[in-house]
């Protein structure tokens, strides 16, 4: 196992265990904790240079969001994510989203379209300066803003599942491969569509980029394939 500690512990403000899980997450997109393996949590704690309590909890976090499985006396696994169930979020996604995007597209004011703004635009700024944590962070506020001016908050809560399952695999290796600046420009597409009265321009917009996302996913797993032998799971 490398050295965790360059996955930063960083604010003095936030809980450690917080902290701990920042790190935990930079660690896990960046594939220093790979799918399939187990970890114990003093042995992540000995590599943060923690106590083993707030790893604990932070991994527990961790497992609620489905990214890691608890194994009886042995730590953590990291969950691995099939093609199957890439294949299936992403149907899933597509059921729910692309409607929603068209509903709110008729309904919503500018006003409240343009506060989604900064989000998107920090999107691509985050995609750009290779900041993974930053980008999943305000991908996550833009998506689920929008989707939470349907007023459903139940269907805002299913796709925030679904995006924590699938949300790390091959984010790493867009960004390497320079695919992730693309992907991240088409969610100001998308709200420009949106602000324009669009709505069938934006439903086919966020299925091409949900289908999108899938396919580089795919790319890059098969990259992998050619390159190790072995494709890398949820990286």
């Amino acid at each position: 196992m490398g050295d965790l500690k360059q996955y930063g512990l960083v604010r003095a403000q936030e809980r450690l265990r917080d902290q701990v899980g920042h790190a935990l997450r930079a660690a896990l997109i960046a594939g220093e904790l790979r799918p399939g393996q187990v970890y114990s949590a003093p042995g992540l704690a000995s590599d943060l240079g923690v106590s083993a309590t707030p790893v604990r909890e932070a991994m527990l976090d961790l497992a609620r969001e489905g990214l890691v499985e608890p194994v009886r006396n042995k730590g953590f696994r990291i969950t691995e994510v099939s093609e199957r169930d890439l294949d299936q979020f992403t149907e899933l996604r597509t059921l729910i989203e692309v409607p929603t995007v068209g509903r709110v597209t008729r309904k919503a004011t500018r006003e409240q379209l343009e506060r989604l703004r900064p989000d998107a635009e920090e999107i691509v700024s985050r995609a750009r300066e290779h900041d993974l944590i930053g980008y999943l962070e305000a991908d996550r506020r833009f998506h689920l803003a929008l989707l939470a001016l349907s007023g459903n908050d139940r269907l805002v809560e299913t796709v925030g599942e679904l995006r924590k399952r699938s949300r790390l695999y091959g984010l790493t290796g867009l960004d390497e491969a320079g695919k992730l600046v693309s992907s991240a420009e088409e969610h100001i597409e998308l709200l420009d569509l949106m602000i324009a009265g669009d709505a069938p321009g934006a439903e086919a917009c966020m299925r091409r980029h949900l289908g999108h996302v899938r396919s580089l996913w795919a790319d890059v797993d098969a990259e992998d394939v050619a390159g190790t032998g072995a494709g890398d799971g949820a990286a």
